[in-house]
């Protein structure tokens, strides 16, 4: 019997000693002030627990566990790391027009682990990229995911349904080619099996482009592409195959059929009437506004190598999207931030926030639609948007005060991916 206990004991006791070696390292961050997004609260002398990937607890300043790595942001104001919900890691601002075609697939992933980098040390701790040439962002997101290189959490589209000749076809070589586009499928069969073929080589979600565009040569912006029945043949498949739609959109009948079709986001809409904007309300589609990019094009486009076409196309555009996009805003449709990056240069996204401000919304509005909203628009509410328990260490501070200065989320000082610090100015 004494045997017995004693090896009892001694098994005991290696089993502690094995949960306490396999037991994450604690890391409490000390926050002067902490942003409650849900409620707008800014809250003094708060204290994050995390163990891992993932936040523990969340409250006031109190003992530090036994053995914590401490991170001192009592000078900072901490909030959760910000989502952008259109981004496109793998394409370059400079690259433009003809000078596509000399990018190959492995040159455009590279592009991607550059950018990947740039955008999570913006404080952009999650993105939904939302289109890509040769499932390079397939690739992104499963190198990011194995720690091969550093970027933000990824939802990935891999490359964008669009018709032939439409916005998200490759328009820029001559018949004698024969080329299109990864995603360019015609007739509801055809978009069917689209929408499977990107499923099976791993896009989280589905893209479509459903009107015209700015970037692309020989469409209009305004004009459908899709017809109704096609795009209700791809959200249908998307749907049961567990996958949300994105749809590229600018104009005011592409923005109706596409919300009628059941999307879950229409991206841009910058060229919608009031029915378009209506439909979203109803709808309760949605908006991705994309609309900083108008401002940074404008002051910009002079020391850009853009060809003719885009450059015009983008004059036309511009004039109209902040207005719509205010609209929009003022009738109560639902807003997830997203920010185009690759139409300018990754790393301002934040700078999209400040142009939500100035079209109607208060700060912390702006700043819920890259935090709640956008983690409900991806359907990660239980995983990001938010500093709270059980949810991924994803964690930024900036100096001042975000609630009454947007425009501070454009210096990220310190970033935290799922437990992990990327960036700390204030350790200097």
């Amino acid at each position: 019997m004494q045997r017995r206990l004693v090896f009892f004991a001694v098994l005991v006791m290696f089993s502690v000693t094995c949960l306490a070696q396999t037991a994450p390292k604690q890391i409490v961050i000390h926050a002067g002030h902490l942003l409650d997004v849900r409620s707008g609260q800014l809250l003094a002398n708060q204290q994050i627990v995390i163990a891992g990937d993932k936040i523990v607890s969340v409250g006031p300043a109190g003992t530090t566990p036994a053995g914590a790595e401490v991170i001192d942001l009592s000078n900072a104001t901490v909030l959760p790391g910000l989502i952008d919900a259109h981004t496109h890691l793998t394409f370059d601002p400079n690259i433009l027009g003809y000078e596509e075609l000399g990018i190959s697939t492995p040159r455009e992933a590279l592009i991607g682990a550059k950018n990947a980098k740039i955008t999570l040390e913006a404080g952009i701790t999650t993105v939904r990229n939302v289109g890509a040439g040769g499932f390079t962002d397939v690739a992104l997101r499963d190198a990011i995911n194995a720690g091969d290189v550093p970027g933000p959490h990824m939802l990935v589209s891999g490359p964008a349904l669009s018709i032939t000749g439409g916005h998200c076809d490759d328009n820029l070589l001559p018949y004698e080619y024969h080329h299109q586009a990864d995603g360019v499928a015609d007739g509801v069969e055809a978009v069917q099996h689209k929408v499977r073929e990107n499923i099976k080589y791993g896009a989280d979600l589905i893209k479509v482009c459903a009107t015209g565009g700015v970037m692309s040569k020989g469409d209009d912006p305004n004009a459908s592409q899709y017809t109704q029945e096609e795009l209700r043949a791809i959200v249908a498949d998307a749907h049961r195959l567990g996958r949300k739609v994105a749809a590229h959109a600018h104009g005011a009948q592409g923005v109706i059929w596409a919300s009628d079709a059941g999307v879950d986001s229409v991206e841009h809409g910058h060229l919608m009437n009031d029915d378009s904007i209506a439909t979203l309300k109803k709808n309760g589609t949605y908006l991705v506004p994309t609309v900083y990019l108008t401002e940074w094009w404008a002051e910009n486009m002079d020391h850009m190598k853009a060809p003719d076409y885009l450059k015009t196309k983008m004059k036309t555009v511009s004039a109209q999207s902040e207005n719509n996009i205010r609209k929009a805003i003022a009738a109560g449709v639902k807003i997830g931030m997203g920010t185009d990056a690759a139409v300018y240069p990754h790393g301002l996204n934040a700078h999209e926030l400040a142009v939500y401000v100035k079209l109607g919304m208060t700060p912390i509005q702006a700043i819920q639609t890259a935090t709640v909203n956008d983690a409900d628009l991806l359907g990660w509410s239980d995983k990001v948007g938010s500093l709270e328990s059980n949810k991924w260490a994803d964690v930024i501070a900036v100096d001042g005060d975000p609630t009454k200065d947007v425009t501070v989320l454009q210096h990220v000082k310190f970033v935290m991916k799922s437990g992990v610090v990327y960036k700390n100015d204030y350790g200097r």
